[in-house]
C-alpha cells in the first residue's frame, strides 16, 4: 500500500525567499549571458559563437561562400543551444552595412535593406567572414584567449575574441538585460585607432584629451550629428543623448523645388520615415509638400519631397525635421561587461 512507501524527506522553503533566488540567477544569466557585450571584445556570446563556428568551417574572408543554414546549425550544434531565427537574425545583421559599422560577416544573397524587407531564409543565403571579421580572430590559435567547455562539455569554446579590432567602439552594441539595458553608438575606426595610439603613448590621458581624435558617434547610415557640445559630458558619464539628422540637399527638378533626403539617421527604416512623412502630410503638420517619390536603389538612398508652388523649401526642411523620424535622438547609455 501507499504507506509503506519511505517518505521522502523535504525542507520548507519560504516562496519569496526562492522567487528572489531564482529571479536573481536569471537576471544574471540573462545579463552575462546573452544581452550585454564584453568590454574586451565587445561581442555578445551569440556574435562570438557564430565567428567562431565559421572559423571551424574555415570561412575566412577569401574562401568560398557557404550556406547560412551550415553556420547556424553549426553554431546551434555546437555552442549556442537557442533558437536558430535567434542566431540567424544575430548573423544577418553583422552582413548588413546599414547595421553594422564595419560588418563582420559577409553575405551573398538578400539580407535585407535598409527600407526595411527581412533577409531570405537562411537555407537561400550564403556567407563568410569579412576581413574584419577575421581580425576579430587573428592569433586565437596562440593560446591567446582563455577557453572554456561547450554546453555538453564536447568541445571548447573561446570566452572572449582575441580582438585585434576595437569593436566595441566602432560598431557599438545595443541591448536590453533584466534592469538594465546598453546603447553604445558606432565610431569611425580611424578615430578611434589615433586615440588608442594616444592612450599608449599617454596612459593618463583624460577624456578630455581623448575628444581631440573622437568628435562624436560615426552612423553607418550618414546623416548629421547636432549638438556636439553635450558629448563631452556623455563620453565623461556614459550617459546622455545625440541628435541625429538626415541629410537633405535642396534641387529644382522639372522646374520644381524639391527636397532629396540621401542620408537617414541610425536605426531607423527607410519604410519608417515614409510613413512618418505621410502621416504628417496627412494630419496637416505639413502642408507644403504636393509629392513624395521613393527613388532609392541600390546605389543609395534618394527620397524627393516636391514642394507646392511658392512654397519655402528652409521652412518645409524645419517641419520635416520636426514632425518626422528625419530628426531623431540616440539616447547613449554605455555598458558593458568588465
Amino acid at each position: 500500500s501507499m504507506t509503506d512507501q519511505p517518505v521522502a524527506p523535504f525542507t520548507p522553503l519560504l516562496l519569496e525567499e526562492e522567487m528572489k533566488e531564482s529571479y536573481l540567477t536569471y537576471a544574471m544569466s540573462v545579463l552575462v549571458d546573452r544581452a550585454l557585450p564584453d568590454i574586451r571584445d565587445g561581442l555578445k556570446p551569440v556574435h562570438r559563437r557564430i565567428l567562431f563556428s565559421m572559423r571551424d568551417l574555415n570561412l575566412t574572408a577569401g574562401a568560398k561562400y557557404q550556406k547560412s543554414a551550415k553556420i547556424v546549425g553549426q553554431c546551434i550544434g555546437n555552442y549556442h543551444p537557442h533558437g536558430d531565427g535567434a542566431v540567424y537574425d544575430a548573423m544577418v545583421r553583422m552582413a548588413q552595412d546599414f547595421s553594422l559599422r564595419y560588418m563582420l560577416v559577409d553575405g551573398q544573397g538578400n539580407f535585407g535593406s535598409i527600407e526595411g524587407d527581412s533577409a531570405a531564409a537562411y537555407r537561400y543565403t550564403e556567407a563568410r567572414m569579412t576581413r574584419f571579421g577575421e581580425m576579430m580572430l587573428d592569433d586565437i590559435q596562440y593560446d591567446t584567449v582563455d577557453f572554456r567547455p561547450n554546453f555538453d562539455e564536447s568541445r571548447q569554446e573561446p570566452t572572449v575574441m582575441p580582438a585585434k579590432l576595437p569593436n566595441l567602439l566602432i560598431n557599438g552594441s545595443s541591448g536590453i538585460a533584466v534592469g538594465m539595458a546598453t546603447n553604445i553608438p558606432p565610431h569611425n575606426i580611424g578615430e578611434v585607432v589615433q586615440a588608442l595610439v594616444h592612450v599608449i603613448e599617454n596612459p593618463a590621458c583624460t577624456t578630455a584629451d581623448l575628444l581631440q581624435f573622437i568628435k562624436a558617434p560615426d552612423f553607418p547610415t550618414g546623416g548629421l550629428v547636432c549638438g556636439v557640445g553635450s558629448l563631452k559630458e556623455t563620453y565623461e558619464t556614459g550617459r546622455g543623448r545625440v541628435l541625429m539628422r538626415a541629410r537633405i540637399e535642396k534641387e529644382e527638378i522639372n522646374g520644381k523645388q524639391c527636397l532629396v533626403i540621401t542620408e537617414i539617421p541610425y536605426g531607423i527604416k527607410l519604410g519608417t520615415i515614409v510613413d512618418s512623412i505621410e502621416e504628417a502630410v496627412k494630419s496637416d503638420r505639413i502642408t507644403a509638400l504636393s509629392n513624395l517619390f521613393n527613388l532609392s536603389s541600390g546605389g543609395g538612398i534618394r527620397l524627393v519631397a516636391e514642394l507646392k508652388r511658392g512654397e519655402d523649401p528652409d521652412v518645409v526642411l524645419n517641419q520635416l525635421y520636426q514632425h518626422t523620424n528625419l530628426q531623431y535622438t540616440f539616447a547613449i547609455n554605455m555598458i558593458a561587461l568588465d
